[in-house]
């Protein structure tokens, strides 16, 4: 090969400066070889290891495309043209791993194997011919120096022949040394050359037999199907763009408009309370008796579902039962420090909640949905409107209209009509004015502007009639702190009959008749009304103690008596018609704002669905007080009637009793009758 240049390996003998210069040379040339072949085979076995890692991902990405059809993505569904397709990719991408994996093993062949040859071979040789000719040359060196520095006046002969055997064999050991070594490095500069070009040319080669592979491999089929691919990957891509854009439209429109929200007791003019729904969701604030006095406050999400109350925590799959809310009662509480409180009791008394919210909307909103819920507005067909119907009567209730009769109809179900009956009558003239009533107007029945108390207020006194205050007996005085009088509690706990029922007090009123059941239903109409259009939700509840002398509210924790009413004033009692929780009566009671001496006054209560049972109870205790001359076996004949279940109409129950208990003994015996069947 032209151009190659030599070492003289004739000269080698001589061993001259001229000689041992040029040999620097290729020394020199060998070390800049070794050091470049070092930098080029680290780089070719980058593209090795690349090649490999490329082969086994590719393999790793065919398998995990086969296997995408066997995954469960939460929000993936099975989208079988996406699993087709990337079964489709996976059999393309298989292949072409396939060949990837026979590029690995050209290039470990063609590329790899030569450069490794000539790094582990040549290149070591040439550094060991170096290292065995440097120690040649250097015993060479000292025999000659031994052999110089003979003695010219005391010549031995066995000296002279060591050292002249020591020449010898240094020199023939150099020279021998020195032919392998200039050979080596005459050969090293082919070698090179071919170091360098084999691996490069099998690494084409492997490259080219490659895409020689993928060409058949991806053939016009392929092209198309990626074509396809393309345009789907398009339109995706156009319809994220358009929906991103309408989301950040949502986003801008969603921050003007909560604006106004971020406070977290927006303004009530500009978000009014919507009193119409039945169904309601957000979270609020539940307490936790932790103690007898202390408590804690829990942040949870409550939701109403049907008629159950639920609860679920930051983090839960699903929410849990907090409370049946049907025919529940709800009240706005003034609870410790916190606001916008209020208590859900259900329908049987023995399980309440005491909840705040964030807001006074939230507050009120909660209270209207729970209470329209309570009313089981949730099972007809459309029940925000039937809420929306039901609020409006309420507004429209404090609206005085041309009689009672009419309003009375109108809110009667469509075929449908009570008969106005008395149960029992002093002088038997109720009965046949009853039609009469039914037709006045409502001047007739309730006192023009009349207060409505919705809280228990003790009066100062009330005089029992009949009785004498200085008797000592006759009047019960009864203040703010409970504090009775002993000979009262001394009769009623003597007397035979005691009921105790569970009742919330609605309000008061009075009412200028006292002689027709259609008194406590429009006193309970207007009440409701009044509750509702003002926002009051809040009930005193309170144990009443039903006995032959009086009927009396106690209070459920302090056991102290907040009223008092005495049976004789109770002259009239009477049931909903269609709500057996509400339930009224009216005392006669001396000094009211009507001209005469005596007022009525009708009280309504709500109870826990034993509105009847309490209507009998007094029913049993007026008899009981009427046949006070009966033995006592005639009396435990009367509770134990009692107890059985009374036939109800469906229009509700109510009796009518006089005043004064000379007009109940003028009745005689028809009129004992008919208060028995009250």
């Amino acid at each position: 090969m032209p151009g190659i240049d030599k070492l003289p390996i004739e000269e080698t003998l001589e061993d001259s400066p001229q000689t041992r210069s040029l040999l620097g040379v290729f020394e020199e040339d060998a070390t800049a070889i070794s050091n470049y072949m070092n930098q080029l085979y680290q780089a070719m076995h980058r593209i090795y290891d690349a090649q490999n890692e490329l082969s086994a991902a590719t393999h790793l990405t065919s398998k995990l495309l086969k296997e995408y059809e066997k995954q469960r993505f939460p929000l993936g569904g099975d989208d079988e043209v996406m699993s087709s397709t990337l079964q489709q990719f996976s059999k393309v991408i298989d292949e072409l791993s396939s060949c990837h994996a026979v590029l690995s093993t050209q290039l470990a062949d063609a590329m790899m194997f030569p450069i490794t040859q000539f790094k582990e071979r040549d290149l070591k040789e040439i550094l060991t011919l170096k290292e065995v000719f440097q120690i040649a040359s250097n015993d060479h060196d000292a025999a000659i120096n031994r052999y110089s520095r003979l003695s010219k006046k005391r010549e031995n002969d066995k000296v002279k022949y060591e050292v002249t055997e020591d020449v010898y064999t240094s020199r023939k050991k150099q020279h021998q040394t020195m032919m392998h070594y200039f050979c080596a490095l005459n050969t090293l500069q082919y070698k090179k050359k071919i170091a360098l070009l084999e691996p490069l040319l099998g690494y084409m080669q492997a490259q080219i037999s490659f895409f020689k592979m993928g060409s058949e491999n991806l053939n016009d089929q392929l092209e198309e199907f990626l074509t396809n691919i393309g345009t789907s990957v398009q339109n995706v891509r156009r319809e994220m763009d358009s929906d991103v854009e309408t989301m950040q439209q949502t986003i801008e429109d969603l921050e003007v408009a909560s604006d106004p929200l971020y406070v977290p007791d927006p303004d009530p003019t500009k978000f009014p309370v919507n009193r119409n729904l039945t169904r309601k969701a957000g979270y609020l604030n539940a307490r936790n008796k932790t103690g007898l006095v202390s408590s804690t406050w829990d942040r949870q999400f409550y939701f109403t579902q049907g008629g159950n109350l639920m609860s679920q925590a930051r983090g839960d799959v699903a929410g849990g039962l907090a409370m049946d809310i049907d025919n529940c009662s709800v009240m706005a509480v003034d609870c410790e420090d916190r606001r916008y409180c209020f208590q859900i009791t259900s329908f049987d008394g023995k399980k309440s909640s005491i909840l705040q919210a964030e807001s006074k909307k939230d507050h009120e909103e909660w209270i209207c949905t729970i209470n329209n819920i309570s009313k089981q507005i949730y099972l007809t067909e459309n029940p925000e409107e039937i809420a929306a119907r039901v609020n409006q009567s309420a507004l429209e209730a404090v609206t005085p209209s041309p009689s009672f009769q009419q309003r009375h109809e109108s809110l009667r179900p469509a075929g449908q009509s009570r008969p106005l009956t008395a149960r029992t009558s002093s002088s038997g003239s109720i009965a046949s004015e009853s039609t009469n009533l039914a037709a006045l107007s409502l001047d007739s029945l309730v006192a023009p502007d009349t207060p409505i108390q919705f809280d228990i207020i003790s009066p100062v006194c009330e005089d029992q009639p009949g009785q004498a205050k200085a008797s000592g007996q006759g009047g019960r005085r009864t203040n703010p702190f409970g504090e009775s009088g002993g000979g009262t509690r001394s009769e009623t706990e003597d007397s035979i009959l005691h009921q105790l029922f569970i009742v919330r007090f609605l309000g008061s009123m009075e009412v200028k008749s006292d002689d027709n059941p259609d008194v406590v239903y429009e006193t309970m109409r207007q009440i409701l009304a009044a509750r509702a259009i003002h926002n009051i939700f809040r009930m005193t509840e309170s144990h009443l103690l039903v006995s032959c002398d009086c009927l009396k509210l106690i209070d459920p924790q302090t056991q102290v008596t907040r009223l008092m009413f005495p049976l004789p004033s109770v002259v009239l009692y009477a049931t909903h018609q269609e709500n057996k929780r509400l339930f009224g009566f009216v005392l006669r009671t001396s000094g009211g704002r009507s001209e005469s001496n005596l007022s009525s006054v009708c009280y309504i209560f709500e109870s826990n669905n034993e509105g009847e049972k309490i209507c009998d109870s007094v029913g049993l205790a007026k008899q009981i007080a009427l046949h006070a001359e009966l033995d006592l076996e005639e009396q435990s004949r009367l509770i134990a009637a009692s107890s059985r279940p009374n036939q109800a109409s469906s229009e509700g129950q109510f009796v009518v009793l006089s005043s004064s208990q000379s007009e109940e003994s003028d009745l005689g015996e028809e009129g004992k009758k008919r208060e028995s069947e009250a």
